[in-house]
């Protein structure tokens, strides 16, 4: 294997948004997985002329029968033996409940092979307001900070598809959306994750962008993978400190390592066979594949988001127009904090050893 591409062979069907401008959803998604050598079908549900934060923007959004079909033109051509499903932004009930179709019928497709198949779940806007405010993967794309951003109806819709992901990436708030409970504590935290590894069977979590404290300087990443006889959580916590900007598609680019790392650890515990690549009861928390690849993910990010940081406000330096409009500033502002993902290849490849697992005790 080649020492520039670490991860083993992967064929990836990443279902999330498109932009024509900028790096968030698919264009975000498959850019980070090929990189790492994993290979993309890129299944687009919208197609934006740049995101949302901009505040204006064209394009258009797939119907449910869009990417059905698209899917079937797929399946015709016998183009669906694909290792992992990465599923993102999803416009409305009906279009989540298509994805959903899909992931079932590939889940359908692998049962008589163990670990061929993977389906996560994750959130796109993972660290898009705290880690500088800011799975294969189910994602909730619901809101975060307390605020829907989708219509209510897809969170039910989400609801009935948790049972069929591997791995589910929420946000707290999303989290608190998803199990009916607020999640205030590290104790309701743990009795939330708890749930949805015993109730729902999912075997992976890894909440994003937690915190007690609104002015904590430190986000926490808060995972596990249930072990195998009883389906008890194991726990474990990463910290990593905010960095004080916005961006925008940190959380597919989150999702899109994670898948990368987590088949890479995956396959070096010898999982890859394992019906949900589910490590033995005996193995701890924080040698858990999740962990591992949690800890190469974030030490990407954050090496990229620093770097993108820096460019940032060197450009916005001594730029302020006093004559300029606020739509104006806005666009300005946002198209300076695009992340630098094209310069910093080597960052998603070789990150720096920064962050560590530690076992989380409740």
């Amino acid at each position: 294997m080649s020492t520039d591409l670490p991860i083993p062979e992967t064929r990836v069907l990443a279902i999330a948004s498109h932009v024509v401008y900028g790096y968030v959803g698919n264009t975000m998604a498959a850019f980070v997985l090929q990189s790492l050598g994993c290979e993309v079908a890129a299944l687009n549900t919208v197609h934006f002329s740049n995101s949302v934060p901009y505040g204006r923007l064209e394009g258009t959004t797939a119907t449910a029968k869009d990417i059905l079909e698209i899917y079937d033109g797929l399946k015709q051509s016998y183009l669906t033996d694909f290792d992992v499903l990465l599923s993102g932004f999803t416009p409305g009930a009906e279009a989540v409940e298509a994805v959903g179709a899909i992931g079932r019928d590939l889940k359908l497709k692998s049962l008589t092979k163990p670990g061929s198949f993977f389906w996560g779940w994750f959130n796109k806007t993972a660290f898009s307001n705290h880690y500088a405010h800011s799975t294969l993967v189910l994602d909730p794309v619901m809101g975060d900070q307390g605020e829907l951003y989708v219509d209510e109806n897809v969170v039910p819709a989400y609801k009935k598809l948790m049972r069929d992901a591997d791995l589910l990436i929420p946000n707290q708030f999303e989290l608190e959306k998803l199990t009916d409970h607020p999640i205030t504590t590290p104790a309701a935290l743990s009795t939330a994750i708890s749930k949805l590894h015993t109730s729902h069977q999912i075997p992976h979590i890894l909440v994003t962008s937690v915190t007690f404290s609104p002015s904590s300087p430190t986000l926490s990443i808060i995972g596990s993978t249930h072990r195998p006889t009883d389906r008890s959580a194991r726990l474990f916590s990463i910290t990593i400190p905010s960095l004080n900007c916005f961006f925008s598609g940190t959380g597919d680019m989150f999702a899109a390592l994670l898948i990368a790392r987590m088949r890479e650890a995956t396959v070096a515990a010898g999982l890859d066979k394992t019906a949900s690549w589910v490590s033995p009861d005996h193995v701890q928390a924080v040698e858990l594949p999740l962990a591992k690849a949690a800890e190469k993910v974030l030490a990407s990010m954050h090496m990229v988001l620093k770097k993108t940081k820096e460019a940032r406000d060197k450009e916005l330096e001594g730029m302020k127009r006093e004559d300029e409009s606020e739509e104006r500033r806005k666009a300005r502002e946002t198209k300076a904090a695009e992340v630098r993902l094209v310069r910093n290849l080597r960052d998603l490849k070789e990150p720096e050893d920064l962050f560590h697992a530690e076992p989380l005790m409740l």
